[in-house]
């Protein structure tokens, strides 16, 4: 056992000690009720001669002779107690010294200033709210191991303020992301997360049981089709920025369960889109930071309009020297064998050419870049470009090398819509395990008739990784998922231990 661990046996042990010993003396370690007029930074503002009433967590606790001081925290600030032998009867002093930090407390008193110019409330009675059984870190030192934080979220936050910081940011962002989409009219809607069939994306979802009725669910994978059914019936702007999960893989900026946005507008194309998702995030960068330019890992970006635009072809003649128009399929697969990648199922020209643009062109769009029309084996519910049926109204926005979003002009021609689904399905069984399954209640909301639509995506978290200088998505997502310890897999439902 390391000599950590033991000091940590030892402290969990003397509060467990003192936990028995309030309960002695009749006292609820663990009350429901809690006696708080203020939070401390009203009483900070008062300053001297007031009568107090906070609640909060010790964070220290020091002894002097006849004075006990101890420094007490909520989330609105800190201040200092004082209990003095001389002013508390001998069994309510001797109460004091079965605090700990990190016990939560609720206490009244009189507020003054110290000879070292430190506000401090004198205490005359106080209340234990929660004994804290286990001591967290002294220091940021004792709680570094950075796998160990993200498993114990918690203790992190505790033991880094600066933790705490950026999740505080992560709702702002996420509140100015709303401000701005009701400023332009749109409509905040939830649709399912639970469903029937999942669409709107390729990506592997997460399978379940329903058992009253028998059937497979899944989690969602994007909201798309469902927000397309509410343009169908009437809705004009709508969105939703809600949890979707994908079945794939874990790294720096992918979580299995991640926050998307996505919205649809009615009669426009993805033209208007692309407009709006450099206002989008001007706007949010200006509202959070009060600039939009930033520093990400070492990197300028200005995040302000205009950004840079160019279709995925010239993208390609840029940075990668490629004419993809001049390659044939062979010398396509000729460029794929020497860049080492490998397409998932079978070899379709659009996917080869999106999977060397992924490779060689997306690093290199540092700053914010648009790249739109992509080849239509990418975006099958995207609308053809007109002459051009082997290209699709899409675009993406990257910015430090990143996709931070996918969005295009909705194919909204049930029949085509038959058509894709149908060839969807053929690649399905073929193995291809990101294709869309059928789904007949979307094709025939669509019969009904969906004006011209254009459809917004944004991942949130990576944004949020921009804004607040993260190196991972983990550092923005308070849970991030995280391998068992010792690799073990969890048990499954119904088994007993």
């Amino acid at each position: 056992m390391s000599e950590q661990n033991t000091r940590s046996d030892h402290m969990v042990a003397d509060r467990r000690a003192k936990l028995e010993a309030l309960r002695g003396r009749g006292i609820d370690p663990f009350p429901a009720v809690v006696t708080r007029a203020e939070r401390i930074e009203q009483l900070r503002a008062a300053g001297n001669d007031v009568q107090a009433s906070v609640a909060g967590r010790l964070i220290a606790v020091r002894e002097h002779g006849k004075t006990i001081f101890a420094d007490l925290a909520d989330e609105s600030g800190c201040i200092q107690l004082s209990w003095k032998a001389d002013e508390l009867p001998a069994e309510e002093f001797a109460l004091v010294k079965l605090l700990d930090p990190g016990d939560f407390l609720a206490v009244q008193g009189t507020t003054f200033t110290t000879k070292m110019g430190e506000l401090t409330v004198l205490v005359t009675s106080h209340q234990v709210l929660a004994k804290a059984l286990r001591p967290a870190p002294r220091s940021w030192q004792e709680f570094a191991n950075i796998e160990e934080r993200y498993r114990n979220r918690p203790i992190d936050l505790l033991a880094h303020p600066a933790v705490k910081q950026v999740f505080a940011q992560r709702s702002k962002i996420i509140q100015a992301i709303r401000a701005f989409l009701d400023d332009h009219d749109f409509i905040e809607v939830d649709t399912p997360i639970l469903q029937p069939l999942y669409g709107g994306g390729a990506a592997r979802p997460f399978v379940s049981q329903l058992n009253d009725l028998d059937m497979k669910v899944y989690l969602a994978i994007a909201k798309e089709l469902y927000l397309k059914r509410l343009v169908v019936g009437g809705f004009e702007r709508v969105y939703e920025m809600n949890r979707v999960f994908r079945n794939e893989g874990i790294d720096a900026t992918h979580n299995p369960e991640f926050t998307m946005l996505e919205t649809m507008w009615a009669f426009v194309d993805y033209h208007a889109n692309m407009d709006l998702f450099e206002e989008l995030v001007e706007s949010v960068a200006n509202r959070v930071l009060g600039t939009t330019r930033i520093t990400y890992q070492g990197t300028d970006i200005e995040l302000g309009r205009p950004w840079k635009r160019c279709s995925m072809r010239d993208a390609l003649k840029e940075f990668a020297d490629l004419d993809v128009d001049d390659l044939s399929d062979t010398a396509l697969q000729d460029v794929l064998g020497k860049q080492h990648l490998k397409l998932d199922g079978e070899y379709r020209r659009g996917l080869a050419i999106e999977a060397i643009f992924s490779h060689l062109v997306e690093p290199q769009l540092i700053q914010p870049t648009i790249v739109y029309n992509y080849p239509a084996d990418t975006s099958p519910f995207a609308k053809r470009m007109a002459g051009q049926p082997d290209w699709v109204e899409r675009f993406e926005p990257y910015i430090y090398g990143w996709e931070m979003g996918n969005n295009y002009t909705e194919l909204n021609d049930p029949d085509e819509l038959k058509r894709v689904f149908r060839e969807q399905a053929e690649f399905q069984q073929r193995g291809d395990e990101e294709a869309a399954p059928y789904d007949e209640d979307f094709v025939q909301a669509l019969e009904y008739g969906m004006p011209p639509t254009s459809g917004l995506g944004l991942g949130v978290d990576r944004l949020i990784m921009l804004l607040t200088n993260a190196a991972s998505i983990k550092d923005v997502v308070f849970f991030p998922f995280m391998k068992p310890r010792g690799g073990q897999s969890q048990p499954e439902a119904g088994d007993h231990a």
